[in-house]
């Protein structure tokens, strides 16, 4: 209790009335608001698990949130096969990671040179270009992209590696750029005095610190990639080497008649994401909150 509520308490005491503790009002239209928000998530969640393990005739029976009966797994050893789920996967897993560490790395390293050069012209206008460059969505530049990677030989699952991260790079260096500015300054100028150069002191002291945000900057870089749709397709031209999104539509006819399989198909290939971000979102909440925080 709050030093307020005890003198509250002992006043009334005194005159000799009872006590009365007042509760704090529930936020009804924020509680029922969040319930419709939750409700859009887990309800289409629950149609994707319930139609994936029903069979191909109960799929199409026309109810949806019908519970599997009998409960099967032959969705997914078809969707297994038909878009050779592993070679998929594999090259999802690639794009994805590259995409992750690539991002974490550079945007690191520019945040950290652009706060502590902000007094620089070259580096504040350097920031300024790359929020500028937030607005300029992936179809507005795909053609002349597409032309430089065929051109570059970089049309293959590195390109879309590299362009991805190009792409990330703007959002991620606004959110580095905010949680660095709460870092003092005296941690550096300790690490200066004792003998560390630039970049002893970024590697040893400056990046531990930068966790609770590279995992924000990480997951976000995450999602993108592994869900991305139309940067693959644009840019792999081999078939063979195209990512999880891009094989479902290829097989999206296949899937017309047999709903149990689409859905097992779109399961598998979001379950990833959907685990990644469970096991991170202490680290990424964690990280928006400390960048929001001076100090």
């Amino acid at each position: 209790m709050s030093t307020q509520t005890l003198l509250t308490i002992e006043a009334l005491t005194t005159t000799g009335r009872k006590p009365r503790i007042r509760r704090e009002r529930v936020n009804w239209s924020g509680t029922i608001i969040l319930i419709l928000c939750t409700a859009t998530v887990l309800i289409p969640l629950y149609v994707t698990i319930a139609m994936s393990f029903k069979t191909s005739k109960q799929s199409v029976d026309g109810n949806a949130f019908s519970f599997p009966a009998p409960f099967t797994l032959d969705g997914f050893v078809q969707a297994w096969n038909l878009t050779k789920f592993p070679v998929g996967a594999g090259v999802s897993l690639l794009v994805t990671a590259g995409t992750v560490f690539l991002t974490v790395v550079l945007a690191a390293f520019a945040s950290y040179a652009i706060v502590r050069n902000w007094d620089h012209r070259l580096f504040r206008y350097s920031f300024f270009y790359l929020l500028a460059a937030m607005f300029i969505p992936f179809p507005v530049v795909a053609l002349p992209q597409i032309q430089l990677t065929g051109l570059a030989h970089l049309d293959n699952p590195f390109g879309v590696i590299l362009l991805a991260t190009m792409f990330q790079l703007s959002f991620s260096v606004l959110l580095f750029t905010a949680f660095l500015r709460s870092l003092p300054l005296e941690l550096e100028e300790s690490a200066r005095i004792d003998g560390a150069s630039t970049w002893q002191t970024f590697w040893r002291i400056i990046f531990p610190l930068l966790g609770p945000m590279s995992a924000t900057v990480g997951i976000f870089a995450f999602l993108y990639a592994w869900n991305d749709f139309m940067m693959p397709s644009l840019i792999i031209s081999d078939p063979s080497l195209q990512t999880l999104p891009v094989r479902q539509n290829l097989f999206q006819n296949q899937f017309s008649s047999n709903y149990n399989v689409a859905f097992a198909s779109y399961l598998m290939a979001m379950a990833p994401a959907i685990v990644a971000y469970l096991f991170t979102q202490r680290w990424v909440m964690e990280g928006v909150t400390q960048g929001a925080v001076k100090g």
